[in-house]
């Protein structure tokens, strides 16, 4: 029997294109023009080519695939993840209201707090894992836009986003979520009901920690949101580079594999943590004891992520001492990488960010669960 969408690692696996036209070249090139010519009747010798800012073959096949991935209706590429992040967050008005979910990544808390402040937005934090919580504050506060991380980072609470879509349309609100910590192969946003869905792209979708790169995705292109986010991507400049594009592209190539294995390795590291005896808790949402477990496993698919926190047993000092005495796992900031990388989140946000001193954030890459497990029970026995 034959289908009429092709499976997603099939899609992955080609690049969401096909080979070039003109040579044949199984692997797109890249593009590096600014400006395109005319003809002598100064029309456009291609209509999909003026300028480089906007006009790039390479930049719409991979917004292309990962609106597919997505299930969404169109993708726009971006500098960075915070480039993206920040874009979504500019649609608001001064004046106006933006209700964020609490306990997320740090950078986007503290950019957004001094945006609100400085463009005279009401910013409401709010614990976004408390279904009801989310839903009161959201009719008391009548936010033109709403913020959630699932699963956050480094907390890893899920957030219902259902239950949260169907909150916002009543209040008339957009629903942005960050799925970074799950890439578009465990959790699909829009087809929940949110309205945007960001990635930093830094991460799981290219793969390689060798990239900057952010992506919004909408379920709905012709709505005035999508068409301020695209002229602000246009207009403001915070365009992706050609190059990086081509790298996040070729990394795209493989992340289903790359998950598949990253999710497996997370599940197996959180079980063994919950049963080391120098570990005080684990956080991660594939764990039964975890409080979205459930909501977790309704609304993810093929696995639970790749990014896993803990509490080592005993103080700031001893949570030090395990992350400085690995030797396979890297000491350093960043996640989604082949790389497992593991860092002191304390360190970073400060002791104002509410952070436990004695938590380390693990970002679980493809490397043999064995010696990864290995590694950490070395370091944690001491």
């Amino acid at each position: 029997m034959s289908r009429n969408k092709k499976h997603f690692n099939t899609l992955l696996a080609h690049g969401g294109g096909k080979p070039d036209l003109y040579s044949g070249a199984v692997i797109p090139p890249i593009q590096t023009a600014t400006t395109f010519a005319r003809n002598p009747s100064y029309e456009l010798t291609s209509a999909n080519h003026l300028y480089g800012r906007d006009d790039n073959d390479l930049y719409r096949q991979t917004e292309t695939l990962i609106a597919n991935l997505e299930a969404g209706a169109d993708s726009r590429l971006f500098a960075s993840g915070m480039a993206a992040i920040s874009a979504i967050f500019r649609w608001v008005r001064p004046g106006r209201t933006i209700v964020v979910q609490s306990g997320i990544y740090w950078g986007t808390t503290l950019w957004l707090r001094s945006h609100c402040t400085h463009s005279g937005i009401a910013l409401v934090e709010v614990d976004a894992a408390n279904a009801t919580l989310l839903d009161e504050t959201i009719r008391e506060t009548a936010p033109d836009l709403v913020f959630l991380e699932v699963p956050s980072n480094p907390w890893l609470a899920v957030a219902d986003i259902r239950l949260a879509a169907k909150s916002c349309r009543s209040a008339g609100a957009l629903l942005a979520v960050d799925a970074t910590a799950a890439t578009p192969l465990v959790s699909r946003p829009l087809e929940l009901g949110a309205d945007l869905v960001v990635h930093s792209a830094t991460k799981a979708l290219n793969g390689h920690s060798d990239v900057l790169a952010g992506v919004v995705s909408t379920r709905d292109a012709t709505s005035q949101w999508w068409e301020f986010l695209c002229q602000e991507r246009k207009g403001a400049g915070a365009i992706l580079g050609v190059f990086e594009t081509w790298l996040l592209l070729r990394g795209l190539r493989t992340l289903s594999l790359r998950i598949e294995r990253m999710n497996n390795n997370a599940k197996t590291i959180a079980h063994f943590l919950s049963n080391h005896s120098n570990v005080e808790h684990v956080y991660y949402p594939g764990l039964p004891e975890h409080p979205q477990h459930d909501l977790a496993a309704a609304q993810m698919h093929g696995g639970f992520g790749y990014l896993l926190s803990f509490l080592v047993r005993g103080s700031e000092e001893d949570a030090l001492k395990v992350a400085g005495r690995l030797k396979t796992i890297l000491c350093a900031t960043s996640l989604g990488g082949v790389e497992s990388l593991i860092e002191h989140r304390r360190t970073l946000e400060g002791d104002s960010s509410g952070i436990p001193e004695n938590l380390l954030r693990l970002s679980v890459g493809i490397e043999h669960d064995e010696d990864l497990i290995e590694d950490l029970d070395q370091a944690l026995t001491g």
